[in-house]
């Protein structure tokens, strides 16, 4: 009677073992099993970003102009980046703030970054200034970039203080390989302008670079700067909100034009409350639906479940907080998505439902 009944338990265990492996395989096809496996997350993991957060080392830190300070993050394996990107830094508060990556994108071993301390602004850049120094270890996610570098016949840059950081690597690329750029560069003194000395070396073959100093001669001439720009020309801008404006409203026809914020657009629809009904969010991926209240965000909702979705800027201008819709018409609010990208996506900061429900890929 031994040998048949150890038959059956060893029979019994392997069965079970069988059973155990698939369903181990199962639940690493879909992690909400018994659902049907859904396809790779969109959300948060766009083909034109890097979203991995990794910790880099800073290796320097060195003051750029007043008010200014440069940081130089150090560590292995970086993503490649091209002239016009950005990186988060996820700071030691948990804040999230995204700064233009402004040194050399062949230096595949740093990233660099530059900040101005904005003494009234929302605590990031006096974190940045006051913490965060050489030594210390810092989260970064990226780069991402927005804000491109394009073919065109020629190109004209209009940039306002801090707005140099983006400006700057194409600079470099464009008087490397002889195309044609002219910048207008204002600021408000020389002492506040970074990187001056460099671009006016950049420009001293043809006069290309105007720099206009504030407190030397008023503001600069934006209209006059765009005044003969040739048809086909790329024109750049970024910096205070008064100045892409200018830019915009300067704009020569057959010109296109590449604008990068740092703040919010005045007079602009994101984050209204025009016409902000309650409304029901699924999150597919994690099984849940939560409700949006008239006067609440999706962002607040979702983070109210999920704590670790990644948001910064609050203002939809800034493509952190941007989730995949698979289901529900969106209401955009933001200033930064295309028309490409509000088919199925929208920034969760800002953005909402026409309608009842929206699924997200969450």
């Amino acid at each position: 009677m031994a040998l048949p009944r150890l038959r059956t338990v060893v029979l019994v265990s392997g069965a079970a073992l069988l059973t155990r492996r698939a369903l181990k395989r199962r639940i690493a096809r879909s992690p909400l099993w018994p659902l049907p496996a859904l396809p790779e997350p969109v959300s948060g993991h766009s083909k034109r970003r890097a979203t991995a957060v990794r910790k880099l080392l800073i290796t320097g830190r060195t003051e750029v102009a007043d008010g200014v300070v440069q940081l130089r993050l150090e560590g292995p394996g970086l993503p490649p980046w091209s002239p016009g990107a950005h990186l988060d830094l996820v700071l030691p508060s948990g804040l999230v703030r995204q700064y233009s990556l402004c040194g050399d994108p062949a230096d595949t071993g740093a990233y660099t970054v530059a900040t101005r301390l904005v003494a009234d602004g929302r605590g990031g850049s006096r974190e940045v200034h006051e913490q965060l120094q050489e030594g210390l270890e810092v989260e970064v996610r990226g780069p991402r970039n927005r804000f491109p570098l394009t073919e065109a016949p020629g190109y004209v840059f209009v940039v306002g203080g801090i707005g140099i950081t983006p400006v700057l690597p194409m600079v470099r690329a464009l008087a490397a390989s002889g195309a044609e750029w002219r910048l207008l560069y204002g600021g408000r003194s020389r002492a506040s302008m970074p990187f001056l000395e460099e671009i006016e070396k950049l420009g001293a073959d043809g006069d290309r670079v105007m720099v206009v100093a504030q407190d030397e001669a008023g503001h600069p001439d934006v209209a006059g700067a765009l005044a003969d720009v040739a048809p086909g020309t790329a024109v750049y801008c970024c910096g205070p909100e008064p100045l892409m404006a200018a830019a915009t409203a300067a704009l020569p026809g057959g010109c296109t034009l590449h604008l990068e914020r740092f703040s919010a657009a005045t007079g602009g629809t994101a984050g209204s409350d025009e016409g902000s009904e309650a409304f029901d969010v699924e999150l597919r991926r994690s099984g849940r639906t939560v409700p949006v209240a008239a006067g609440q965000s999706v962002l607040a909702a979702v983070r109210a479940e999920l704590p670790h979705v990644a948001y910064s800027c609050e203002q939809g201008f800034c493509g952190t907080c941007q989730q995949r819709v698979l289901e529900g018409e969106i209401d955009h609010r933001d200033e930064l998505l295309t028309d490409d990208e509000r088919g199925d996506s929208m920034l969760i900061c800002v953005s909402r439902c026409r309608g009842g429900r929206l699924v997200l890929d969450l």
